[in-house]
């Protein structure tokens, strides 16, 4: 026990470091073949309407940017989910939503982020054609879009993953098994294959339906249940995160969905008073922008 309060101690640590996260507006990743010309691409829809913790021009901006430098033309979609809304892009985007009552407030219980209206038009529109990027990190942010999640057979677990060996960022590549081979590692030619990507702490997940995974947790990783977001004691509940899923996609009716538990990844953010680069722009992840651009080509159908 002494073991793992020490681990814990050190979450801890590391995470109070990291402190305010801006978007590096100065990252500017290489696209070799951008799939469309500048602004003739699909609308790709990011939801800034449910108190979202990246948005288009905020901790996403990035996100954004390398997309729009794929010839995509990305908005910001800002209100409630309707059909009419929906019905504006091609892909839509959720990254880290939240109810309101969450908002600064990290404890359990965690509620919805959507309401069964929403989720029910969302699924429709993912049943009719459309094609959903849903990101949720740990919790709260699991929590929160775990009714939308449930809506596609997908269970989100509200907690913290972590590797147990590293305690520290967490390393997914083919060698190991743990970034698995398949129509979006590979990408549309040999430059732009995956071979390893970095994701910086979040959630596990598993399907109740056959899905293709991405991200694999292996023996290496526990997933801790705190009621507070970042507390973590000896009592904290705790599972093994062993085969369970960090990123996975599917078909579901006429469209497509992509499902990851862990956001900073496809950032590209400044952290802290010694603005630490965390997500795409860190040097340890250097292929994370291309997974990013293989995903948003496989939900568009280039794929």
């Amino acid at each position: 026990m002494k073991k793992s309060c020490v681990f814990l101690l050190c979450i801890v640590t590391v995470s109070l470091g990291f402190g305010q996260q801006v978007a590096d507006s100065l990252y500017n990743p290489p696209i070799l073949n951008p799939e469309y010309e500048k602004g003739e691409g699909p609308v790709v829809l990011i939801d800034e309407g449910h108190f979202n913790f990246h948005t288009k021009d905020g901790r996403y901006g990035a996100f954004a940017a390398l997309l729009e430098r794929d010839g995509y033309v990305v908005d910001g979609y800002k209100g409630a989910f309707t059909k009419e809304g929906l019905q504006k892009g091609k892909i839509l985007v959720i990254s880290n939503a939240l109810n309101e009552k969450s908002v600064g407030n990290w404890v359990n219980p965690t509620l919805s982020a959507f309401t069964e209206t929403e989720i029910k038009t969302v699924k429709k529109w993912v049943e009719d054609g459309g094609n959903l990027f849903l990101i949720a990190d740990h919790m709260p942010l699991a929590g929160a879009a775990a009714d939308l999640a449930a809506a596609f057979d997908i269970e989100f677990t509200n907690g913290f993953v972590f590797d147990t060996i590293s305690r520290g960022p967490a390393f997914f590549n083919k060698k190991e098994g743990t970034l698995l081979e398949n129509s979006i590692t590979n990408g549309r030619n040999a430059s732009e294959k995956v071979t390893e990507v970095v994701s910086f702490t979040g959630q596990a997940f598993r399907s109740n339906v056959p899905v293709k995974q991405l991200l694999v947790l292996d023996e290496r990783y526990v997933n801790l249940l705190p009621d507070t977001a970042w507390v973590f004691h000896k009592r904290t509940p705790r599972r093994e995160a062993d085969g369970w899923s960090q990123g996975a996609y599917l078909e579901v009716g006429k469209g497509r969905l992509v499902v990851f538990g862990e956001a900073a990844m496809f950032s590209a953010q400044l952290a802290g008073p010694e603005k630490n680069k965390m997500g795409m722009n860190n040097p340890i992840a250097p292929q994370n922008y291309q997974l990013l651009l293989n995903i948003i080509h496989w939900l568009d159908g280039k794929l």
